[in-house]
């Protein structure tokens, strides 16, 4: 079936829906990972976007249980060069467009991808509309008006567990995760390393947190603007004197907002596998899996904060490290799934600045 895609800025691709029909909106933008499709459409990082995947062939290795960084898909919608109708994995379970139907979700293939992916370069992240119903441009880019613009907007509410639970019982140290949109991935690094780990809402109340006396804290990924989280900045303000603190992508700007710092929209965001990370400390250079539409200021951090990662590509702001306090964050994803396993050692980090605090 035909189908529309609207930009607000007055801009229209025809394509071919696959999965449900009807309309989806949000805002859209582009992810350049070769891999991975399946963890891009369930990090809950994606809500109130659609993602543009700019590798040409999505779908060839099928869908399966093991690989979701969440219970659901995340994503409003897909954009694709061209979706794979078979798969050739020992792994696969379904089909991209199985799994499409499963969720009633709408994805948009056969149209140029690398176009869309420059007018984004060019114009910057742009809200969009897709519909098989409405054949109709001049209402379809009214509608892409319509959507509620990123900056401002608190999803973490839309995304973060509505009650507490315990991801794994057993384990050395008891580390509690801020569920912001926590990928999966981030709870079995944790798991791995003898970690007893629960997780919490955004939401909840500092005197949880504290009653669930834990040995550390992990303020996870999430979506949205994170200058509209003033309770989590007023959380971390709270408890970053009491308990070992890592941030991980929203959860290290709203560590950075918790210090003095403030935030800001980048242009584009940066969404893929392969992004180029200086660890300022030994010089040596990552490569990084990110997701993100927003970044914290470097220039507005107080003195007692360093530096501690930058990112090559724009030397946007990446990891912080308070110089007191055992209270450190990074802007992309050590957990990596998909992606380099070049920053896991994060982790062990985090667990040796627990031990230490331990005494």
């Amino acid at each position: 079936m035909k189908a529309l895609l609207a930009l607000e800025d007055g801009r229209i691709f025809q394509g071919y829906a696959f999965g449900t029909e009807g309309e989806a909106g949000g805002e859209v933008i582009f992810d350049t990972g070769m891999t991975g499709y399946q963890e891009v459409l369930t990090d809950p990082s994606f809500r109130g976007q659609i993602v543009t995947i700019t590798y040409p062939l999505v779908g060839n290795c099928g869908i399966n249980s093991q690989d979701s960084e969440s219970s659901r898909p995340q994503v409003e919608a897909l954009i694709v060069r061209e979706k794979s109708t078979i798969y050739s994995s020992w792994r696969g379970e379904e089909t991209l467009e199985e799994y499409f139907r499963r969720h009633n979700l709408l994805g948009l293939e056969r149209i140029d991808t690398r176009a869309l992916t420059r007018h984004i370069r060019e114009k910057g992240a742009l809200r969009g509309v897709i519909s098989t119903r409405d054949s109709d441009p001049a209402s379809l880019i009214k509608k892409a008006r319509q959507i509620p613009p990123m900056i401002g907007r608190d999803l973490v509410r839309e995304v973060t567990t509505p009650a507490p639970y315990v991801w794994q019982e057993e384990g050395k140290f008891n580390i509690l995760v801020v569920d912001c949109g926590v990928k999966f991935s981030i709870l079995k690094e944790l798991a791995k390393r003898n970690c007893r780990v629960v997780v919490y809402p955004a939401t909840s109340p500092v005197e949880e947190i504290i009653k669930e006396k834990p040995h550390g804290v992990v303020i996870s990924n999430g979506p949205g603007d994170p200058a509209s989280l003033s309770y989590l900045v007023d959380l971390v303000q709270k408890i970053m004197e009491r308990f070992p603190i890592m941030g991980i992508c929203i959860g290290h700007q709203i560590m950075a907002q918790a210090v003095g710092g403030k935030t800001s929209r980048l242009k584009f965001g940066h969404h893929g596998t392969n992004h180029p990370v200086k660890d300022l400390r030994s010089g040596w250079v990552a490569i990084t899996t990110q997701n993100h539409g927003f970044v914290a200021d470097s220039d507005t951090l107080p003195p007692e904060v360093e530096v501690t990662h930058i990112n090559l590509n724009d030397f946007t702001l990446e990891g912080m490290r308070h110089k007191r306090l055992p209270f450190f964050s990074v802007q992309f994803h050590p957990e990596a799934h998909p992606g380099p396993h070049d920053t896991v050692y994060l982790f062990d980090e985090f667990i040796k600045m627990v031990e230490d605090n331990l005494g």
